[in-house]
């Protein structure tokens, strides 16, 4: 089983952007410019600030950055990340600059633009699809609730980004950042790389400069891998902090919703909109404690690695000498600011479970599925995942071009969740991540967390063979469901590769706190330049 992530106005519905000629350094000079964009960089507190000072509106910035992304990600380097821009953006912007003049400002989110994945729900003029041709036509019957409280917040909901189609659980050959509607995604740091997924559109957006912050799914990686290779941080929060009620589902056990930011404080300013319990979410109700921090910024004490211990779990990657100075730096990163590193710190091996992982996935898929088709109503396009299979063949030149759809014809075969094969393979994987795998490692060694590599760097596009993978290590705290937070770390030849924080379920506190002490010794961030290949020196 491959370890990746499974999970403009006038762009029309439908569109795609094939996998082809990349475009000439000629052609991306003009667009890569960025010192002409005054929000480069620009974080929440930084954009607040400016906007309670009266030297900046909600309008201005929402158009700021919907004229970046006609240059950045229509033109000039095509990074193909946005599927869909609001057309009610500026008008919510509006709105919001009114409430502000009149004194009242929401919160942190108040007037800042938002790109949220295109497998969320919004009951509005945009569409949901999970990039897939086949649900072009639907229309939700209401926001998904983590949708609904950045409106509650007063975000600027300004699109929908790309995804590798059906958060990527489609085929065993897929290219990760394609959909039959989208096309495919490119990676901002260097045109012919791919951005992983299955958040990919997210991951280039937010590194890109596209907007503030974005908003990803994860099953297995589709969270902390775009982040890591688009050099971001990234959110993976435990299973039922976050609402997945209107998510476009794969696993009632590992989905969730999580931030993708440039800082983890706009990661934290997010994560504490999008945390809540939700009657339609019955895993955001049960086993979650009763005192969850309010505001996870406010959880960012300086100096929060001082005298913590940290387990540096080597296993993913084995020694490699490219990601080696990356591992060292963080390492050093770490016990500059007084971390207690215990090295190494072992976990059962992914091999041991993945099997098992795939069987509980590809069952729960159809459950999840044909539950999310029947929440859109009788006049739903597509009712069920054979209904599903049969649409892709129906339209193969435009949805089965590049990869086949495996992993949905075996979700179809499956039975119900009563199964016994599904009740062992869930078993088995409960059994190895948590009480045999991160919750014994935490113990053994009386760790505050578990530290590692995220991802190797992002691997060429390739329709012809699909993903080249280049290694992971999110599967950990995918299957136990437990938190996970990714932070740049480094470069390889100019490819961004991120450092990943694994805790105990409901950490995200304390996990945000050690991500953003190692952010702060580290300064990995770079901005992408948006080269046409990595160069050689």
């Amino acid at each position: 089983m491959k370890r990746r992530g499974f999970i403009l106005s006038t762009l029309a519905a439908g569109s795609t952007l094939a996998v082809g000629k990349l475009p000439s350094a000629a052609q991306s000079t003009e667009s890569e410019r960025t010192e002409d964009f005054p929000w480069l960089e620009a974080t929440i507190d930084q954009l607040q600030a400016e906007m309670a000072a009266g030297r900046l509106t909600a309008v201005a910035l929402t158009e700021a950055y919907l004229e970046r992304i006609a240059r950045i990600d229509r033109a000039g380097p095509k990074l193909n990340s946005v599927i869909e821009l609001n057309p009610d953006a500026r008008a919510i912007a509006a709105e919001l600059d009114r409430e502000r003049a009149a004194g009242q400002v929401r919160g942190a989110l108040h007037g800042i633009p938002v790109l949220v994945k295109d497998n969320l729900d919004s009951a509005d003029r945009m569409h949901t699809t999970a990039g897939s041709l086949a649900l072009l036509s639907a229309r939700p019957l209401q926001d998904s609730t983590v949708v609904a409280r950045l409106r509650e917040a007063g975000a600027v909901l300004l699109g929908k980004t790309n995804l590798s189609e059906w958060a990527n659980l489609r085929s065993t050959r897929s290219i990760s950042g394609w959909s039959g509607r989208g096309g495919q995604t490119r990676n901002p740091y260097a045109l012919d790389r791919n951005t992983s997924g299955s958040s990919s559109g997210t991951g280039a957006a937010v590194s890109a400069n596209l907007c503030v912050v974005g908003v990803g799914t994860e099953t297995d990686g589709s969270i902390v891998s775009p982040s890591s290779v688009c050099g971001l941080v990234g959110v993976k929060p435990t299973v039922g902090l976050v609402s997945r009620a209107g998510i476009i589902p794969i696993s009632a056990s590992q989905d969730t919703a999580g931030p993708m930011a440039r800082t983890v404080r706009d990661a934290a300013h997010l994560l504490t909109v999008m945390a809540s319990r939700d009657q339609r979410d019955a895993a955001t109700l049960t086993d979650r404690p009763t005192d969850m921090p309010q505001d996870y910024a406010a959880a960012l004490i300086p100096g929060a690695l001082r005298g913590r211990r940290v387990g540096l779990v080597r296993d993913p990657f084995g020694p490699n000498p490219k990601l080696e100075p990356v591992l060292e730096s963080a390492l050093a990163a770490l016990r500059s600011a007084g971390a207690v590193v215990v090295d190494p710190v072992k976990l059962p091996a992914m091999g041991d479970f993945g099997e098992a992982e795939l069987e509980v996935l590809v069952y729960e898929y159809k459950a999840g599925l044909n539950a999310y088709f029947a929440s859109l109503g009788p006049d739903a396009p597509i009712k069920s995942v054979e209904e599903l299979i049969a649409f892709n063949r129906a339209h193969a030149d435009r949805e089965l071009k590049y990869f086949g759809q495996e992993y949905l014809e075996m979700a179809a075969a499956k039975g119900p969740l009563t199964e016994q094969a599904y009740l062992d393979a869930r078993a088995k994987c409960l059994r190895l991540t948590r009480e045999e795998g991160i919750d014994a490692a935490l113990a053994e060694h009386e760790l505050d967390a578990l530290v590692m590599i995220t991802n190797g760097p992002a691997w060429l596009i390739d329709p012809v063979n699909g993903d080249s993978y280049t290694g992971g290590s999110s599967s950990w705290a995918a299957v136990s469901g437990y938190p996970a937070i990714t932070v740049p770390a480094g470069q390889v030849m100019g490819l961004p590769v991120g450092f990943s924080f694994v805790g105990p379920a409901w950490s995200e506190a304390r996990l945000l706190a050690l991500a953003a002490d190692f952010e702060t010794h580290a300064s990995a961030r770079r901005v992408p330049a948006f080269l046409p290949t990595v160069t050689l020196d």
